[in-house]
């Protein structure tokens, strides 16, 4: 994961620029997506330690390079971002400083004032050497085992207390008290006079007589719109979870550009064409719209998951996707642009031809990777996977079919 969140990183940044990498990862259907590509469990809360965990490897001995910095993490780690921002600051000439009270801040915005019945455990602040930053931080409920994670974008954010999240995932929970909304300025500026004037038992008869009144007016206002991503419970993939058509385009995509883009890599025995595959998602996660990532389990087909949902993470195939977007990146750098201009196209022609392709089905797909999983190298956290009958025999057999024909 260190390694391929890395080169997508630096593949996006080549393209799009660090203000683009950092609106995505503001973005939870975005975040989620990439976490899945990069075979972490496509649904799970670890997703986030793991993404975040795995840029701070990655990225570190890239940030002379990219301008980018990774701080935080979990637990322990969390509580040492002030003094990594403060660190940075000296070394690129940015008020570290003032990054570190934001982080503090933004800590306590969403453990204080979100009153939400999440007990924060993880702060990732990322910051550019321009100053400019993303939050992703998350809160776990212990009592019902879900997590939620708050994004916060250092562009177009004017308050701290004004509706200041990029984006919210997670579950509702019920009744919540967010003085960080911008419906809640005249309630905090009333808190402080009440506590100047009244004292604390002032405001404990205040609070018992809004709650009287709370009561006997049932009228609620709507919570301003937010990118707001909820999970499922369940672990598997299932067809529901996947918007088929996208899925279908992916996978027509790689066989009609694949043999004309990467024939190099399809020379390579053994795995190549199902690299390809794989690499139409990757190639999404670097170039797809916003929109593109409604589905974040689609993306956990490019390489499994680690905990065999919805199949085996195929080491061989994840060593290849790693390979290309290494060779893509570096001549990249170089200012030869053919490889990285090559996923651009295979994203283009997935969303052309998800217009008409038809495909198997969902169940169809996962068996055939099953089937291949020993030949690919498969392995979860459960170990490799052995051999089976009719490995190397199913995946191949599931060709798409047009609409048109």
């Amino acid at each position: 994961m260190t390694r391929l969140g890395a080169v997508i990183t630096e593949a996006i940044v080549q393209h799009y620029g660090r203000d683009e990498l950092f609106r995505r990862l503001a973005n939870p259907f975005w975040f989620q997506s990439f976490g899945a590509v990069m075979g972490m469990d496509w649904h799970s809360s670890g997703i986030t330690t793991s993404v975040l965990g795995a840029l701070k490897r990655g990225l570190t001995p890239l940030s002379g390079e990219l301008g980018i910095h990774v701080c935080g993490g979990r637990g322990a780690q969390s509580r040492k971002t002030p003094g990594e921002l403060v660190d940075i600051g000296d070394r690129v000439g940015i008020d570290g400083a003032s990054l570190a009270t934001k982080s503090r801040l933004i800590a306590k915005v969403d453990s204080a004032a979100v009153q939400d019945g999440f007990d924060l455990y993880l702060h990732g602040f990322i910051v550019a050497d321009d100053g400019k930053w993303v939050v992703i931080q998350q809160g776990m409920n212990g009592e019902r085992r879900q997590a939620r994670r708050y994004h916060w974008l250092s562009e177009g954010l004017t308050s701290f207390l004004d509706s200041p999240h990029a984006a919210i995932e997670g579950r509702e929970q019920g009744e919540i008290i967010n003085l960080a909304d911008r419906r809640a300025e005249r309630s905090r500026s009333e808190q402080l006079d009440l506590l100047a004037s009244i004292g604390p038992d002032g405001i404990i008869r205040e609070f018992n007589a809004l709650e009287r009144k709370a009561k006997a007016n049932n009228k609620v206002e709507l919570q301003p719109t937010l990118p707001y991503l909820i999970m499922p419970a369940h672990h598997d993939v299932r067809e529901e979870d996947v918007n088929m058509r996208r899925l279908h385009g992916n996978l027509a995509a790689a066989a009609d550009r694949g043999p004309v883009d990467f024939q190099e890599l399809l020379l390579t025995s053994g795995v190549g064409a199902r690299t390809v595959k794989a690499l139409a998602m990757v190639a999404e996660v670097v170039h797809g719209a916003p929109c593109r990532f409604s589905d974040p389990a689609r993306f956990s087909l490019a390489h499994g998951g680690k905990d065999r949902h919805p199949f085996p993470v195929p080491l061989k195939v994840y060593d290849e996707t790693i390979s290309v977007m290494k060779s893509a990146v570096r001549k990249g750098r170089l200012g030869r642009d053919e490889e990285l201009s090559a996923l651009k196209r295979l994203d283009d022609q997935s969303r052309m031809l998800e217009r008409y392709v038809t495909g198997p089905d969902l169940k169809e797909i996962v068996a055939g990777e099953f089937d291949c999983a020993f030949s690919y190298g498969g392995r979860s956290v459960f170990g490799w996977e052995p051999p089976t009958d009719s490995d190397g025999d199913h995946i191949e057999s599931g060709r798409l079919r047009s609409r048109k024909s």
